[in-house]
């Protein structure tokens, strides 16, 4: 389960990460409270506006950001993201300190991380790959969701807790202190490839490489369909945690224990991603059918107990789709055209909360957040659908073929 943490280069990415991700979810925890509880009237609609800003780049930015990530040394590149996301931290941290923070200064400082987040990810997905053997790439990238995950555990607990305690201000002082680990791992990391750039770009086709590596392959775009099914209207888990904290009465503690009982999901879901020896297609219509199941099962949740006791459900099934769709991507295609094909599925995911989070917002202010979680039952339930008719019809070509460059 933990063979990739014997490659030193690993290790210290993963240290540093950890810490990182931390920050980054009470970060977000914190962002989505106080624009739902002190710069709005409990208005879901702005947490799904903020959402989008936040990963709407992603979408439209990612040829560019795919190609970046394949041209720039990786080191390089993710230490410059890194700091900035740290400085806007800082920022934001002290616009809040200072009582001068605005609903549209949260949405300027939401959109300004998006943007940094869409050079970012890229890089950092396909970076894991690049510090391992390629008998060790799935169980990196599972490996690493875990760690994005524990940290989903702790970050919004501790979130919860130091809004009350201290206020939201220095949750966010924290988050651009956090950096500094990240930071100081990418300066000892000695593997080969992580200072070493793409040939130069000459022509827009450089920038399409990464669209025809996934059109080409109808395997491939079958995972994108369905990711894109799931990231618009099912990975929605900011605006289900905080509404369903305020329909139960609770405060910035209860919506962070909500968002850590997800993650308790997340975290034992990718650790048995890490287990399998590689990702298989199937995985993906047994998630998608468990996503579905439990977010039905938490939109009829009598109480905060019964919701907090199914949210771990919905985590494994939703975190078992995303390692697994993850690792089939990364792993089919090419180390020359990675950077940009994990743009474009990072588009996919993150980008679909464009449409997505506003509209699952408007549907849980104007119908209760009850409603809300359906669509993201309907949206996990549909996605199995459509995974299971693709394996049925293409059985013998279901699962992707598998590069191990």
């Amino acid at each position: 389960m933990f063979r990739s943490l014997r490659v030193h280069d690993y290790r210290l990415w993963a240290s540093g990460a950890i810490v990182s991700n931390v920050g980054t979810w009470m970060q977000r925890t914190t962002q989505d409270w106080i624009v739902l509880t002190r710069l709005t009237q409990h208005d879901a609609l702005a947490v799904g506006i903020t959402t989008a800003l936040q990963f709407g780049p992603q979408l439209f930015l990612s040829p560019v950001t795919g190609l970046v990530a394949d041209r720039v040394p990786k080191r390089l590149l993710l230490s410059i993201t890194q700091a900035v996301m740290g400085v806007l931290g800082l920022a934001l941290g002290v616009l809040v300190l200072t009582g001068t923070d605005t609903l549209v200064e949260v949405y300027g400082f939401a959109l300004l991380l998006g943007i940094t987040a869409a050079f970012d990810a890229p890089a950092r997905q396909s970076f894991v790959s690049d510090l391992v053997g390629p008998d060790d790439v799935s169980n990196a990238v599972a490996l690493n969701s875990a760690s994005f995950n524990l940290a989903r555990l702790l970050g919004p607990a501790v979130a919860g807790l130091l809004t009350e305690a201290v206020g939201p201000g220095w949750v966010f002082v924290l988050n651009a202190a956090s950096f500094a680990a990240v930071l100081t791992s990418l300066r000892f990391i000695h593997a080969p490839g992580v200072d070493v750039g793409g040939r130069p770009s000459r022509s827009f086709k450089d920038i399409g490489e990464g669209f025809t590596a996934v059109a080409s392959r109808r395997d491939l775009l079958i995972v994108f369909v369905l990711v894109a099914l799931m990231g618009t209207f099912g990975l929605n888990f900011a605006i289900y945690a905080s509404t369903m904290a305020v329909l139960f009465g609770q405060g910035a503690t209860g919506y962070g224990l909500l968002s850590s009982a997800l993650a308790v999901g997340a975290v034992t879901g990718a650790l048995l991603s890490a287990r399998r020896p590689a990702p298989r297609f199937s995985l993906l219509v047994l998630a998608g059918a468990l996503f579905g199941i439990g977010l039905l099962l938490g939109s009829a949740a009598p109480s905060y107990l019964a919701l907090a006791i199914v949210l771990p459900l919905v985590g494994v099934a939703a975190q078992t789709f995303m390692t697994t769709a993850n690792g089939l991507v990364q792993m089919g295609v090419g180390r020359e055209v990675r950077g940009r094909v994990m743009a474009l599925y990072m588009a996919t995911v993150m980008g679909g909360t464009v449409v997505g989070g506003p509209a699952v917002g408007w549907v849980a202010n104007a119908f209760g957040p009850r409603q809300g979680l359906l669509i993201g039952a309907v949206a996990g339930v549909l996605t199995a659908i459509v995974g299971a008719v693709y394996v049925r019809r293409h059985a013998g070509a279901a699962e992707p073929v598998l590069h191990t460059d």
